[in-house]
């Protein structure tokens, strides 16, 4: 970055091996934002190791070529979603990317509401419609992201899903059903598979949008690649409330804005019934293994980091309504 430049740490994924940092930074008179990326880390354990397998879902270096290519820049254009102007890409002698990107302003996407979501969801409809049945086969995509990325969440068993701090605040058929939706995560994973494929961003959620002069923005291209359709949504849909940022009063409008703008973007593309469907399974087989970690964590006494800090109480308080929307799409899919 250089000495004496003044630098913002971003708030991001700090678990995630590939992300060596972000920040904005004084940049030719103006900002910018850089985003280092690395191949790994000493001593790195978790989830989110790095992978030097072009296909794999967490592939350190997929994010650089989207940018480099012009991928990110033009994969959704046609709904008119964009991503930040590449300003440089620097390969750095230790071996890791310094990625420099446009600092897009506008309106957060945490505070965009019902209406601005329900837009961004209509753009993606009309985008992925462009993917539909082919989506692009660049090496560098994540192969199967979905069921790369949920397969590999830790969890150990057995599962004590009548904890005090958990039964106090799930009721016993939420409980049943998400206990169901563990036990049936490959049932799930195979139902997404039955879904048409398109195009994914595959971490679509507010923070990862930005609403400018020209429209939607979206960031971090991590984790693009083919997948069905709906992830994205119901991904955006549940995302904006998990972490506590989000007015939980908002998510019946949320849902129901999201929901319409993606049908009104696919455009008839695909009959309405599979699109309602699609966003439930996908929204179910995203999430399977969320319950089960919060049952450990609560087991533990956890307490959160990153995006959501709080205990781990307050957490399986505060996400039970968001819970309660995922268990009743998974109760569909499964019935």
């Amino acid at each position: 970055m250089g000495a004496g430049v003044p630098a913002q740490e971003l708030l991001h994924n700090a678990g995630n091996e590939a992300t060596g940092g972000i920040w904005r930074v004084a940049r030719d008179g103006g900002s910018a934002v850089l985003k280092i990326l690395v191949p790994g880390r000493d001593g790195f354990t978790g989830h989110f190791v790095t992978s030097g397998d072009p296909g794999h879902w967490n592939y350190w270096k997929r994010e650089v070529l989207a940018y480099s290519t012009g991928f990110a820049a033009t994969a959704f254009a046609e709904g008119g979603l964009y991503s930040p102007e590449v300003l440089d890409i620097v390969e750095r002698a230790d071996g890791s990317i310094a990625l420099w990107l446009q600092d897009v302003r506008g309106t957060p996407g945490m505070h965009s509401g019902s209406a601005g979501l329900g837009d961004v969801a209509y753009r993606i409809g009309v985008a992925q419609a462009r993917w539909l049945a082919r989506p692009p086969a660049q090496g560098w995509l994540a192969r199967d992201w979905l069921r790369d990325y949920t397969l590999t969440q830790p969890v150990d068993e057995p599962l004590d899903w009548d904890h005090p701090v958990v039964a106090a605040h799930w009721s016993p058929l939420l409980r049943d059903t998400l206990r169901t939706m563990w036990q049936r995560r490959h049932d799930l994973l195979a139902a997404a598979d039955k879904l048409p494929r398109t195009l994914c961003h595959h971490d679509l959620w507010p923070m990862n949008l930005i609403v400018g002069q020209r429209g939607p923005v979206l960031l971090d291209w991590a984790f693009t690649g083919p997948g069905p359709i709906g992830e994205d949504v119901a991904n955006m849909t549940l995302d904006a409330f998990w972490d506590g940022m989000s007015d939980l009063s908002l998510i019946d409008d949320v849902t129901a804005a999201v929901a319409d703008g993606y049908r009104r973007g696919l455009g008839g593309a695909v009959d309405e019934a599979t699109i309602a469907h699609a966003i439930r399974v996908t929204g179910a087989a995203k999430y399977f293994w969320l319950a089960p970690r919060m049952v450990m964590a609560a087991a533990r006494q956890r307490t959160g980091k990153g995006y959501d800090t709080r205990t781990a109480q307050a957490m399986i308080e505060g996400r039970a309504p968001v819970l309660e929307l995922v268990s009743r799409w998974a109760r569909q899919v499964l019935a």
